[in-house]
């Protein structure tokens, strides 16, 4: 059994897409994040230093992509699972990343990938 850490709807505005006016005006994109750790420790010590600390690494996501401009979500979503899994060292992480309203049928449109 894993244990997960996880982030649900986090909304940051960033630019991201391929056209002409995407590039030019920041769009809210939404992620959800599951990061797999043991947190047998972190239980057992009541301690922040024995488990993933959820703010620090939301601050750090959110950074990065603000100051990212990706094309395609595909990319945001590899930068992303590329920042979690260097810095925070989990054995696997499962990230989704959509853009809501993107679609004008749908109530968004996104990646899901697990690393």
């Amino acid at each position: 059994m894993k244990d997960i850490i996880y982030i649900k709807d986090l909304r940051v505005q960033t630019i991201i897409g391929i056209f002409g006016w995407e590039r030019e005006v920041r769009q809210e994109v939404s992620i959800d994040l599951e990061i797999s750790f043991d947190c047998k420790k972190a239980a057992k010590t009541d301690s922040i230093k024995d488990t993933i600390d959820y703010k620090k690494i939301t601050k750090n996501i959110i950074k990065f992509v603000e100051g990212s401009s990706f094309q395609l979500q595909e990319s945001l979503a590899e930068g992303i699972a590329k920042l979690v899994k260097n810095e925070y060292k989990s054995s696997s992480i499962k990230l989704r990343v959509s853009k809501p309203g993107a679609l004008r049928y749908a109530e968004d449109v996104g990646v899901i990938i697990s690393r």
